[in-house]
């Protein structure tokens, strides 16, 4: 189960994946959780979903 820290981050990820002020261990979570994981963007590395991540953000979206 996620925390809500957790649900947020992954919510910001998916809104703006270069977003530099996010929560380090809420990023390590989700990617033990394998929602996220780390991808070249233009600005360098940073988290993306993942489709298991995608999945859960739209379980989100319908339970809304």
């Amino acid at each position: 189960m996620l925390s809500p820290h957790e649900v947020a981050t992954l919510l910001l990820v998916q809104g703006a994946p270069d977003h530099t002020e996010l929560d380090r261990a809420d990023l390590e979570a989700l990617r033990e959780h394998q929602l996220v994981n780390l991808e070249e963007i233009a600005s360098g590395r940073g988290p993306g979903i993942t489709p298991k991540g995608g999945a859960v953000l739209e379980a989100i979206t319908r339970i809304r």
